[in-house]
């Protein structure tokens, strides 16, 4: 089962594939982070931020995208999604940053952009 993930305003922008690597796909189909427990990490190896709760937080704590359930306001309908691309080799992991106390203040930065910190190769 796949989970969709909600910007700010209830876009469908992302979601989350049940495969082994709970790989994170853009709905153009291209994988650009994946989660390991509660981490967020880019394709590219970065910890880009947490997914705690249904809430993916930047850096900084703040929210940048939702699960249906938890986003702050009515949920668009989501469109059809492209094939997936093929992924890369996933890059090694650099070390997880502290957790900073987690905000309900929303972040400036748009899910998409926030996502694709992390991918690798043209997106």
């Amino acid at each position: 089962m796949e989970t969709t993930l909600f910007d700010r305003y209830g876009h469908p922008v992302a979601y989350i594939a049940s495969d082994q690597e709970n790989s994170i796909y853009l709905w153009s189909g291209h994988a650009v982070a994946y989660l390991v427990d509660e981490a967020v990490y880019g394709w590219n190896g970065h910890h880009l931020g947490w997914f705690v709760d249904g809430i993916v937080y930047d850096l900084s704590g703040r929210p940048v995208g939702y699960v249906r359930s938890k986003c702050p306001c009515a949920t668009y309908a989501e469109p059809a999604k492209y094939a997936k691309y093929a992924k890369y080799a996933k890059y090694a992991r650099y070390a997880p940053y502290a957790r900073p106390a987690l905000s309900t203040f929303p972040s400036d930065q748009p899910l998409d952009v926030f996502l694709r910190q992390g991918a690798v190769g043209q997106v």
